[in-house]
């Protein structure tokens, strides 16, 4: 069983009850069941669509997952439709997908997937309608024929025999395609890149993105240049002439690849590349160096003094290398400041054209200050009208204003002496009726008050006694 097999199984939609109605000729439940056909021919584009994604389609057959662990190429923006494909897709139990033709003109028909060829030729083909997808020079009077047959197919005939035929083709797969092209633009521009950060070569480019959809696997060549395209033509993202990249941060940035991009590129490129050499240098004196010693533990004095030997070529070769790559480095610095001083310069430049415009709106000196000695006076004017509204304003007797002051203030004092005399009313008033009822307490209990009263004199005197004797 194939990695491409294993995955689409491993599907929701791919269910064990549900396998012999994907790998039967559902196409002649289009008119009968038109739900049942239109959810397998869904199930089967999804499932193909994310198995391209994550890289389980190849151009070169199926692979076996446990053989190969390294990153490899495979298709995953372009889908490449034949014999091998339906092989890649065959059951034990089931055997081949019968109706899997039917599931491509679908997905065509639905712009879901694009021819290759005619995506390269209009940018129009990833827009519906379905019918711009017709290209009026490709029809002939056996192409059209077979169309009218394929639309009675079932109908008249409705034999197994017209199951359409396979066509051998390739597809863009237009969901992972957008992904892969929206990811792109995503990573560069959300790093704050600077203008020769934009830059790539086509290999640079390659060894950036190929893993941007899946990281196990690369896209294959075929997928590289689908994606440029989609950049360029379709989102407008980056300029490119074939072998130079340019990502567009506006869409006033130019179209066009000038000499200093090409340049910049190159020297990228070449950077990358001393840095890949001087990397494999490192590690070739690594492993000679480990021989020499072995050869020396085997008193192998011939290996060991060739060991040595290519150990100081390689480490000769290193530091060309490093000194060539510093090099590059420093000219790359300096490109890079260069850049960023004429952006500086346009700035400076824009700026000084805003203020040359602001300024002669505003006119000269001399008639800044005519206006601001004309706001002057006409500010010292506004002082003025107010000084004479006030003088209009009626006079008041500041005596008048005392007397009647004084006069309130010997009512208040009235006023609160009237209340305190009534309050003093009040409390007498109780006080009466309190003594009142203490003589009738008196004269109801007179012995219990004379012995009290004779208690309280014995008391004293025994006091007073005390007091005599202790002076």
């Amino acid at each position: 069983m194939t990695d491409l097999l294993t995955y689409i199984l491993s599907q929701d939609s791919f269910r064990k009850n549900r396998l012999p109605s994907l790998y039967s000729d559902f196409s002649v439940q289009k008119k009968t069941n038109p739900d049942g056909y239109a959810v397998n021919v869904s199930a089967w584009e999804q499932a193909l669509t994310k198995a391209a994604r994550h890289g389980y389609i190849t151009s070169h057959g199926s692979r076996s997952g446990t053989a190969q662990k390294q990153k490899r190429k495979c298709n995953h923006l372009v889908l490449s439709v034949d014999d091998g494909l339906i092989r890649d897709l065959e059951s034990p139990e089931w055997g081949r997908p019968v109706a899997l033709a039917v599931v491509f003109e679908e997905a065509i028909w639905n712009r879901n997937m694009v021819p290759l060829q005619l995506y390269k030729a209009s940018a129009m083909s990833l827009r519906k309608p379905q019918w711009g997808l017709i290209d009026t020079t490709t029809l002939s009077p056996w192409s059209v024929m077979a169309w009218g047959l394929k639309q009675i197919r079932g109908v008249v005939i409705g034999s197994a025999s017209d199951l359409p035929r396979l066509q051998t083709q390739e597809l863009v797969i237009v969901a992972n395609l957008q992904e892969a092209g929206d990811k792109v633009v995503n990573r560069v521009m959300g790093a704050s890149p600077t203008k020769t950060d934009l830059v790539y070569s086509k290999d640079s480019f390659v060894e950036s993105f190929a893993t941007i959809l899946d990281d196990e696997s690369e896209l294959s060549e075929s997928d590289i240049d689908v994606l440029l395209l989609h950049l360029s033509r379709d989102k407008g993202a980056i300029a490119y002439d074939g072998k130079t990249i340019k990502f567009r941060p506006t869409n006033d940035s130019p179209r066009e690849i000038n000499q200093q991009d090409t340049t910049i590129a190159s020297i990228k490129t070449l950077m990358a590349t001393m840095t890949r050499q001087a990397e494999g240098l490192e590690k070739k004196i690594v492993e000679l160096n480990a021989t020499a010693k072995a050869a020396l533990t085997n008193k192998n004095r011939v290996t060991a003094l060739a060991a040595v030997r290519s150990k100081k070529l390689a480490e000769h070769n290193l530091q060309q290398r490093l000194d060539t790559l510093a090099q590059l480095e420093q000219v790359y610095l300096k490109i890079e400041q260069a850049t960023d001083q004429i952006e500086y310069m346009k700035v400076m430049e824009a700026s000084t054209g805003a203020l040359r415009s602001l300024n002669a709106q505003v006119g000269d000196v001399g008639k800044v200050d005519e206006v601001v000695d004309e706001l002057r006076q006409e500010m010292s004017r506004v002082d003025e009208i107010g000084n004479i509204m006030g003088e209009a304003e009626p006079q008041i007797d500041e005596a008048e204003i005392d007397d009647e002051l004084e006069e309130l203030e010997s009512k208040e004092r009235e006023t609160k002496e009237e209340e305190e005399a009534e309050k003093t009313r009040k409390q007498l008033a109780e006080l009466d009726s309190l003594g009142l009822e203490t003589k009738g307490a008196i004269r109801k209990g007179p012995l219990e008050q004379n012995a009290e009263s004779a208690l309280e004199e014995s008391i004293e005197k025994l006091s007073r006694m005390s007091v005599e004797e202790n002076a």
